[in-house]
C-alpha cells in the first residue's frame, strides 16, 4: 500500500521513495527485516527518516537504534535535523556518551539514536538493554564477516524490526549475503556450512 508522506516529513519524496518509504512500513509493521539496496545518492537515508516519522505519528514511542560509520554519523544527524525536525534525535557516540540509566532515559526520551559500528560492538550489553522499536544499519556491507564482533553485536541487539542501508550488499561474494540475512531474517536461509555448499560454491563456480 502506498502511504501518504509523513505529515512531519519536510520536503517531497520523490515517487520511488515513497513506495521505498511504504514498502519499509510495511516491514516494520509486521516486524520482519529487509535489505534496501538503491545506489549511492537515491536518498536512502531520506527513506529511513520518513519511517521513523510515520511511526512516530503512528503512535510508536519506542527508539530507533541507527548504526553507521562514524564519519558519517554527523551526516545523519543534519539529515535529521533538515527533514524530520520534530523527532528528538540522540547522538551516542565519543568519550563523553551517556552509559547506565542516563542512557536508558535518553533513548527512551528520543525517537532515533545515533551510534556508529565501533560504539555498537564496544556498548552491546547496554545498548541490548534498551526496549529498541527497530534497529537500522547503514552501510551494512559493514557486517559481511558473520564472524566479527560488529556482526555478532548487531545480531545481538533485540528489536521489532531490522532494515540494512546499503548500495553494495554483494562487495565480494554472495557469501556476503548470508550475515546480513542472518541480521534481518534469522534463520531464513540454511546455515553458514550449508549455505556455502548448496549455494555459495554453485553460483560462484
Amino acid at each position: 500500500e502506498t502511504l501518504p508522506q509523513p505529515e512531519g516529513f519536510v520536503g517531497s519524496l520523490r515517487p520511488y521513495q515513497t513506495t521505498g518509504f511504504s514498502w519499509l512500513a510495511w516491514i516494520a509493521r509486521h516486524g520482519l527485516g529487509c535489505c534496501l539496496a538503491d545506489d549511492m545518492g537515491l536518498g536512502k537515508t531520506i527513506q529511513a527518516l520518513a519511517l521513523i516519522s510515520f511511526l512516530r505519528e503512528s503512535g510508536e514511542r519506542r527508539p530507533t537504534l541507527l548504526i553507521c560509520p562514524t564519519s558519517v554519523i554527523e551526516n545523519w544527524r543534519r539529515e535529521a535535523e533538515k527533514f524530520t525536525p520534530s523527532l528528538p534525535t540522540l547522538i551516542h557516540h565519543g568519550i563523553g556518551r551517556l552509559r547506565g540509566e542516563k542512557l536508558a532515559k535518553a533513548a527512551a526520551d528520543s525517537a532515533l539514536v545515533l551510534s556508529s559500528y565501533s560504539i555498537l560492538q564496544r556498548d552491546c550489553a547496554a545498548l541490548s538493554e534498551i526496549p529498541w522499536c527497530g534497529v537500522i544499519l547503514d552501510e551494512a556491507q559493514n557486517i559481511k564477516n558473520p564472524d566479527t564482533r560488529q556482526a555478532r553485536a548487531a545480531r545481538a541487539i533485540p528489536a521489532s524490526w531490522r532494515i540494512a542501508l546499503t548500495g553494495t550488499p554483494v562487495e565480494n561474494h554472495v557469501g556476503d549475503m548470508w550475515s546480513m540475512m542472518e541480521f534481518l531474517l534469522p534463520g531464513l536461509l540454511p546455515n553458514k556450512t550449508r549455505f556455502t555448499r548448496d549455494l555459495l560454491r554453485p553460483i560462484q563456480a
